[in-house]
């Protein structure tokens, strides 16, 4: 099985000119692809009943997930107390109002074992897991680094893996190539939408790669009926 699927980390839903552009593509639906919003949550001098609104809009729409920054909008890893325990207490604010998320990814890829469990708990499907590793991040930093979806075993129960495989360079770039990898996660974030050149790229690159690989949406590969894709990928 050949697919692709599209997320986006919607780090910055109050910023207008970066909810209209993504807001345009996810209603656009460009080449087939639902664009799933991973949506980072208000902090506590962002305007709840903006976000609350704009949420419902992408959630009604698409996959919705949860992104978690933990130090605040422009810091995305921890930079102290407990990860998995900011990660309950925004999911339990979410679920509060009335959003169910089925995703999580976490900022800067962060990813531990206390996290990882926390997520088995909420019912959450990861996509935190990263085909690449990051430059930016230094040696030992705590990421999960895997090309397919997978299940993982951990304390609590196991968690599916949905990994992220192309960022929006990667997939420009990748489309032009003839070999892909039979598993495409393609994700970029909302802030890149506002330059025409990477909104340009990001298109041309979708309808390249959707005519190699069938489009899904990333809820269907957490179906029941799709766990067999899991295993036949790890054939």
């Amino acid at each position: 099985m050949k697919v692709v699927t599209v997320s986006c980390h919607v780090e910055r839903p109050l910023d207008d000119r970066c909810w209209r552009v993504f807001n345009e593509l996810q209603a656009l639906r460009p080449h087939g692809f639902e664009v799933a919003a991973l949506m980072r949550p208000p902090e506590p001098d962002e305007s709840e009943t903006l976000w609350l609104a704009r949420a419902r809009i992408a959630a009604a729409r698409a996959p919705f997930g949860h992104h978690t920054h933990w130090g605040g909008a422009a810091q995305a890893r921890p930079v102290g107390g407990d990860p998995a325990e900011r990660v309950r207490r925004e999911a339990a604010w979410l679920r509060e109002h009335g959003l169910q998320p089925q995703f999580f990814s976490g900022g800067g890829w962060y990813m531990d074992e206390s996290l990882a469990s926390a997520l088995v708990e909420l019912g959450y499907t990861d996509c935190t897991g990263t085909a690449f590793r990051p430059d930016y991040l230094p040696p030992g930093a705590p990421s999960l680094e895997l090309a397919e979806p997978m299940w993982l075993r951990v304390a609590g129960g196991r968690l599916l893996e949905l990994p992220a495989t192309h960022s929006l360079g990667m997939a420009a770039r990748a489309a032009l190539r003839r070999r892909l990898p039979r598993f495409v996660h393609i994700y970029f974030h909302d802030t890149d939408l506002v330059d025409p050149r990477r909104l340009r790229a990001l298109l041309i690159a979708l309808a390249a790669i959707a005519r190699r690989r069938r489009p899904v949406r990333l809820d269907a590969l957490t179906a029941e009926s799709e766990t067999d894709f899991v295993r036949q990928l790890r054939e």
